[in-house]
């Protein structure tokens, strides 16, 4: 028998009430979460058959065997029962390898935290540290995923846009200290970034790192492209730059540069206090990344550099044609990137990035995610993605040089 309290003034719900949605069936943050017009675009190309897609971020490399193996030799032995939470020690520990010889730092494994993609740790670190209220700087051009997962937490956030001078993008680090204000709680950024390509130089990281520490605010660097450099082992990290118990997080992912898009695993790094606070959150969350995935990561971390250096070799071709043929297409505004594998660009006299976007894949049959989707100073940009293979990436220009033609 259902009771009440008496002092309840609720009316008993009827079959109707039932049936009847809700004014506000979800969280506040839910109701107010804008849309991703690039997936939405992105959906809308794949439905033509003959368009080349060059909107979503990721090469056509399949997964290196070894990487496969690895993983399907860890199923057969039975590794496919949970794993802890925060991955497996073998596994944290060649993390920790891995930023001793590429990145020449002593992290150890209590500040290493395994995640199911670099979206998830990038989930961790920002609701672990905003409450409703709180206020992000993000650094835009951004990928708007990120900007979703600011939004789901209850905080808000305000753009930092970078602007494109002189042939490359840039900061005004005035500008970003001077958006802080007291509701400020972390610095939201991504280098090497997506969809520009730009680089946070060593000194400026510095400089920011300083600024974080006096405000107490945090960082949170999305460095999933560090390995994506064309002049340079490695892209500089904040890590170089900053002590273990900074208020800093480091987002990582298998997904660009193993080509690992599919495998979902990734890894956050931050200092060792916060270790039991994402443990319980990854715990709640998904109890743990997949024990055999770990494997693979592994053996991506171990032999995966040759791999990297070929990845990195092709999309450099790609990049030096494309930077060759939009310089004799009349209307095109490109400066090439010194990392990613994206190019970030306009058209001239198209000022609608949205519209112009879904025109290409209508009359051209090329998709490529619309420059509004990354922030609100980059309406009239596009953003292609040169991972594909070179005979497409040329297909696409035929295409576009087509089109601009018309």
């Amino acid at each position: 028998m259902l009771m009440t309290s008496p002092m309840s003034t609720n009316p008993p719900l009827s079959p109707e009430s039932l049936l009847k949605p809700e004014s506000r069936a979800f969280r506040k943050c839910l109701e107010k979460l804008s849309p991703n017009v690039a997936a939405e675009l992105l959906r809308y190309g794949k439905q033509r058959p003959d368009t080349i897609s060059l909107a979503q971020g990721e090469g056509e490399a399949p997964t290196p065997d070894f990487i496969i193996e690895a993983a399907t030799k860890a199923m057969q032995d039975g590794k496919t029962f949970y794993a802890p939470p925060l991955g497996i020690p073998e596994f944290r520990q060649e993390i920790a390898t891995y930023y001793s010889q590429i990145f020449n730092l002593n992290i150890p494994t209590n500040r290493i935290f395994v995640t199911a993609s670099g979206t998830t740790a990038v989930h961790l670190a920002l609701t672990s540290i905003l409450d409703e209220g709180d206020e992000v700087l993000a650094v835009t051009p951004i990928w708007k995923n990120l900007i979703g997962i600011i939004e789901m937490t209850g905080a808000s956030f305000k753009e930092v846009c970078m602007t494109e001078r002189d042939g490359e993008w840039q900061l005004d680090l005035n500008e970003l200290f001077d958006a802080c204000t007291e509701r400020t709680k972390a610095i939201l950024l991504v280098t090497p970034s997506n969809p520009t390509g730009w680089v946070m130089s060593k000194e400026d990281m510095e400089d920011v790192m300083e600024f974080a520490r006096e405000r107490g605010i945090w960082i949170v660097s999305d460095e999933i492209y560090a390995r994506t450099t064309y002049n340079s082992l490695r892209a500089p990290s904040f890590l170089d730059v900053s002590e273990p118990e900074d208020k800093l997080f480091i987002v990582n992912s298998f997904s660009k540069s193993w080509a690992m898009t599919g495998w979902r695993l990734g890894w956050l790094i931050g200092p060792a206090r916060v270790e039991s606070k994402i443990y319980d959150m990854a715990l709640y969350e998904y109890m743990a990344p997949p024990m055999f995935t770990q494997y693979g990561g592994i053996a991506a971390l171990r032999h995966g550099e040759t791999f990297i250096k070929n990845q990195s070799l092709h999309w450099r071709t790609n990049l030096d044609l494309i930077t060759e043929r939009f310089g004799k297409m009349e209307r095109i505004i490109f400066n090439p990137p010194p990392a990613s594998f994206y190019t970030f660009f306009r058209i001239e006299g198209e000022p609608d990035s949205l519209s112009l976007a879904r025109r290409l894949i209508d009359e051209a049959g090329v998709s490529m995610a619309p420059g509004c989707s990354f922030g609100s100073g980059c309406g009239d940009y596009l953003r292609m993605c040169f991972g594909a293979s070179t005979a497409k990436i040329n297909d696409a220009l035929d295409r576009i040089e087509t089109f601009l033609n018309k």
